[in-house]
Order: C-alpha cells, then sequence, then structure tokens
C-alpha cells in the first residue's frame, strides 16, 4: 500500500508539471463553461427556473457538472497518444505499482477540475451568484467525485481503443444526452413528464441536483443524500472498472 501510494504520488507530480506547461490547454478547458456564464447566464437571470432560489443558483452548478463531465471524459486522450508512443509500456516495465500510472493521472485531473470550478464560482459570484460557503464548498467534494469518475472510465476507455478518432467518437456520443438529459443548463424542472422521468436514469441528474440544493442551504435534504450516494457510488463502480480496463489493456495485444 505504501508503494501504492509513493508511485501515485510521483505520477501525480509529472502529470501535473504537464498540465502546468501547457498554458493552452488550461485556458481553453475553461473557455467553454465561461462562456454559458457570461452569454447565457444573464439571459436566465429574470426567468423562473422552478429550483427555489435564484437563476444563478440553478445555473452554476450545472456549469460545474459539465465542467466535470467535459474535462473528464476528454482526459483519456491524453494517455491514448502516451499508450501509442510507448510511454505506457515502458512505465510497465519499470517497478511501479500497476495501477499508480491510472490514479496519479486521475489525481491531477480532480485536482485541476476543482481549481476550475473555484475559479468558475468565483466569476459567477461576479454576475450575481449569491449562494452559502459551506454549500459552495460542499459541492467541490461533488464536482471531485464526479470527475474522479469519469476520468478513470475515460483513462479505461482510451487504455482499449487503436485509435484517436475511435475515442472522440465514442466521447461525443455519451457526452451530448448525457448534458441535455441530466438539465446541466436548464433544470429538468422546466421538462415534460415524459423527459424528466426519462432523466432519471442519468446518474449526473442526481449530482447536479443534490448540488443546486447545497446552493440554497439544504445540506441534509433527501436530494442531497441521494445525489451524494448516486455520485459515491458512481466513483466506486469507475474505480474498479476503470482499474480493470487498464490490467486488461496490459494482456492485449
Amino acid at each position: 500500500m505504501n508503494q501504492l501510494f509513493a508511485d501515485t504520488g510521483v505520477i501525480f507530480g509529472r502529470s501535473m508539471r504537464q498540465t502546468l506547461r501547457s498554458k493552452t490547454s488550461l485556458t481553453f478547458g475553461m473557455l467553454q463553461p465561461l462562456l454559458f456564464l457570461a452569454l447565457m447566464g444573464p439571459l436566465l437571470s429574470k426567468v423562473d427556473l422552478r429550483t427555489g432560489g435564484t437563476s444563478w443558483q440553478a445555473f452554476v452548478p450545472g456549469l460545474l457538472v459539465q465542467l466535470s463531465l467535459l474535462g473528464g471524459m476528454f482526459v483519456g486522450m491524453g494517455i491514448l497518444v502516451e499508450r501509442q508512443v510507448g510511454v505506457i509500456d515502458r512505465m510497465r516495465a519499470t517497478p511501479l505499482h500497476p495501477a499508480a500510472p491510472l490514479l496519479g493521472r486521475t489525481l491531477r485531473d480532480v485536482v485541476q477540475l476543482v481549481v476550475q470550478s473555484a475559479l468558475l464560482v468565483v466569476l459567477g459570484v461576479a454576475f450575481g451568484l449569491r449562494a452559502p460557503l459551506a454549500g459552495v464548498l460542499l459541492g467541490f467534494v461533488f464536482v471531485g467525485l464526479l470527475s474522479a469518475a469519469l476520468a478513470l472510465l475515460s483513462y479505461g476507455l482510451a487504455m482499449n481503443v487503436r485509435t484517436t478518432p475511435e475515442f472522440a467518437a465514442i466521447a461525443n456520443t455519451v457526452v451530448l444526452p448525457m448534458m441535455l438529459l441530466a438539465g446541466l443548463l436548464l433544470p429538468m424542472t422546466l421538462a415534460p413528464g415524459w423527459l424528466d422521468a426519462a432523466s432519471r436514469i442519468i446518474p449526473f441528474r442526481y449530482t447536479v441536483d443534490a448540488v443546486r440544493h447545497l446552493y440554497l442551504g439544504e445540506y441534509t435534504d433527501g436530494t442531497v443524500l441521494a445525489g451524494l450516494g448516486v455520485t459515491a457510488g458512481l466513483a466506486t463502480v469507475a474505480l474498479y472498472g476503470g482499474l480493470a480496463l487498464f490490467r486488461r489493456s496490459a494482456r492485449t495485444p
């Protein structure tokens, strides 16, 4: 176990240095949610979204989950490139713990997405967001869990496809319906009954609903507890699934 922690730290440090050197990816990774915040948020400022609070208390949590969804699902691109040029095979030939290359990268992704989420919230406050500090901080816990789950699945997928276009096609096909059905930009309280019912099979719906309730200061609400259970469950399944896919790729020629 000590070796796992130490080796994960080594990969985390390497991955974080790569990220900090890539100013372009850091900038453009935040561009889409910031555009939504600046260009769509004001359009909703006088709209009753039927969530019990202001439109910003509904809109910003949705952007946080969107940031996790987009940021987490596409991180596999990086490890796919490294696999293609032989970096992963060389790592596997070293005494590194077998799970460290996956866990170290995932930890980097969680830290990056939580920091980006904090910046998004600060900018949201400038636009008009008002939410209790405890709710905002607890919301970051949900962002971290969801980011970890999606990054683990993304890496597992990337280790088992042959090319970047294949990975992009699968990820895009998954992301779009998830975004629409989870009610990230507009809450499902506005949806007709059949669409609201269909959205309940999407785990991200429970995450975003929980964060919206946290931004209202409702910490022990059933929606928050349901969201925590679903998000933590997804992270647990993703951990085992990602590790299994990562090990499977080592046996696949």
